[in-house]
């Protein structure tokens, strides 16, 4: 009686202490799991939020550019770094004021950012020049488009200021585009917002750094790219049977509403990323691809997109399999990265800083 009784108890000491145990191990593995779910929602990155920040340009004089963007496109440079070890400056303009997009906003929560680079010196190097990307062999990087509320009088006012103009209103087929020249002889599509105008009255802040186009070589390609790995949406699509090319617009259109091919509404965006498509270049064995502006002789320098967070939208381009041209753990700047598109044009990735503090700009 007494061993089946002592039995008994033993059982269910057992029983508790592996009941305890158990508990224990389920709240160690509880919490595990619970570390490891935060370190990688700490590290999660949502495309989504992401914005086509800027595009580099380099200009040979800084003095005359900034003129020309300040005084004849009425932009606003709200952001000078200078790198006097590097021996260049950076010059960040926008539009601002009372009827801009991204009124206010920090300088990388913004779209339709215009970058310039000054590489100390050129301004006084007579064999210094710009690549504008639009010559052969060297063709690449396309144009930048201000879209504006009354294009004739923009237009008019340009010519009465001494601007030249690749192509003006009233040349050729297309009577509601025209292409300016900034000091460097890059091209600046003007095109109409298609909001409502005024007769003989304009308002720089009602104008939009609308969008950027670079030449790619396969459509297919460039669009799984811009998409899958930088989160985009396609807005809009143009082809052009006549002349063989196809026009993509791509931008961070969250409208839930927006409708593609639609028309509404592109005109008057900011941040969007214009690719072109001549028919024929994907399956051409002997075109060897466009000029990215960073080989010699260099113009063009990069697209940018600001993130949520650098490090985690670094990591998650690192699992996609991207090609580095810097890693943020490159160089010295660490508050920076470049990958590298399908036809190996840069885009900088700058963490928001209005999202996340990252850096001292």
């Amino acid at each position: 009686m007494l061993g089946s009784q002592f039995i008994r108890t033993c059982s269910k000491f057992i029983q508790s202490t592996s009941s305890i145990f158990l508990r224990r191990q389920q709240f160690a593995v509880n919490r595990l799991y619970n570390r490891r779910f935060l370190a990688q929602f700490a590290k999660m990155t949502d495309p989504s939020t992401y914005k086509l920040n800027h595009t580099m340009l380099r200009v040979k004089d800084p003095k005359a550019s900034l003129e020309f963007y300040q005084d004849k496109l009425g932009m606003k440079l709200i952001r000078t770094l200078d790198f006097p070890e590097a021996k260049f400056s950076l010059y960040f303009l926008v539009y601002d004021g009372e009827n801009a997009l991204n009124a206010g906003k920090e300088w990388t929560d913004r779209e339709g950012v215009l970058e310039l680079t000054h590489n100390y010196g050129t301004e006084s190097d007579p064999e210094y020049k710009v690549n504008n990307g639009n010559a052969d062999p060297y063709r690449g990087f396309g144009h930048i488009c201000v879209s504006v509320d009354n294009i004739d009088l923009v237009c008019d006012r340009l010519i009465s200021s001494g601007v030249k103009f690749q192509k003006k209103l009233t040349d050729g087929r297309q009577k509601d585009i025209a292409f300016a020249l900034d000091p460097d002889g890059y091209w600046v599509e003007l095109i109409s917002s298609r909001t409502a105008k005024v007769e003989n009255v304009t308002d720089p802040s009602a104008y939009r750094l609308n969008h950027t186009m670079i030449r790619v070589k396969d459509p297919e390609k460039s669009l799984k790219f811009y998409q899958d790995v930088l989160g985009m949406k396609l807005l809009r699509t143009g082809e052009h049977e006549a002349a063989k090319f196809t026009l993509y617009f791509l931008g961070y259109n969250n409208d839930p509403n927006f409708v593609i091919n639609s028309g509404v509404g592109v005109h008057n965006f900011e941040g969007i990323l214009e690719l072109t498509w001549n028919w024929g270049t994907e399956k051409d064995p002997e075109f060897k691809g466009y000029h990215n502006g960073n080989d010699q002789p260099q113009g063009f320098g990069h697209i940018c997109v600001s993130v949520d967070d650098l490090d985690a939208a670094c990591e998650r381009f690192e699992k996609l399999g991207v090609n580095w041209k810097k890693r943020l753990t490159d160089g010295r700047m660490k508050n920076v990265a470049f990958i590298l598109d399908e036809d190996n044009y840069w885009v900088e990735i700058i963490q928001n800083e209005a999202i996340k503090k990252n850096a001292n700009w």
